[in-house]
């Protein structure tokens, strides 16, 4: 196995290469307005460190967000296209579910990633490995005092946004190709041993997990200029 990690669904711009044992290498840099612009470099610096070719890989891994619009499609448009070229298998994981592997915590907590517009997005975890809700998305405001968030730590940037909400704030604040690559790995090593339900049990389709409209939309009274 060489999976390939990527996720662009935040403002880090993350990159991981993973041997099914180990993290080989990664790269992540936080830039919220130049998604197309690092992800295809620092693909080629994690190969480079890694000192192997695209044509090496077996299986590419992507973040599925939520996320921004714009910067999520990057990262799943390229983790698509890599999938096609290569005739390997691509596999969608909710980046949250990334952020809550990477922490490490072993009992109740939320992950809160930014959502702009004064809202984040955000699930609740029993532990690293296991949500118990879906993603939403909600301003910090509505969900203060939710059964869900109060008395519990919380991850992401969303939780050190909003500390009236989350007092309880701890690492990692920004998403990790290695963390979400390591628990691709484990999820794949389980369905191996498991022997049922297949590779893909655990996983997501590789589609964008939006939760809400983009910000840009067509004008409700747009016209439409036809040629005479």
């Amino acid at each position: 196995m060489l999976l390939l990690a990527v996720d662009t669904a935040t403002p880090a711009v993350t990159v991981a290469l993973h041997d099914g044992s180990s993290v080989l290498a990664a790269e992540s840099q936080v830039d919220a307005r130049r998604h197309g612009e690092l992800l295809l470099p620092a693909v080629d610096r994690v190969l480079a460190e890694a000192g192997l070719k695209l044509e090496a890989v077996t299986d590419v891994v992507v973040g599925v967000g939520p996320g921004p619009y714009t910067g999520l499609r990057v990262g799943l448009v390229t983790a698509l296209t890599f999938g096609s070229v290569l005739g390997v298998p691509v596999r969608g994981l909710c980046t949250l579910d990334g952020l809550a592997y990477a922490s490490g915590l072993d009992g109740p907590f939320v992950v809160a990633t930014d959502a702009r517009r004064k809202e984040v997005y955000w699930a609740r975890y029993a532990d690293a490995r296991t949500r118990v809700t879906d993603p939403a998305v909600d301003r910090p405001a509505d969900i203060a005092g939710h059964e869900q968030v109060v008395g519990v730590p919380a991850v992401g940037a969303g939780a050190r946004l909003y500390p009236e909400v989350f007092p309880d704030a701890r690492a990692p604040e920004h998403q990790s190709a290695a963390a979400l690559a390591s628990l691709a790995a484990e999820r794949l090593r389980a369905a191996d041993a498991a022997g049922a339900g297949g590779p893909d049990e655990g996983f997501l389709p590789a589609l964008p997990l939006y939760l809400r409209r983009p910000d840009a939309e067509v004008p409700k009274n747009y016209k439409v200029v036809t040629p005479k």
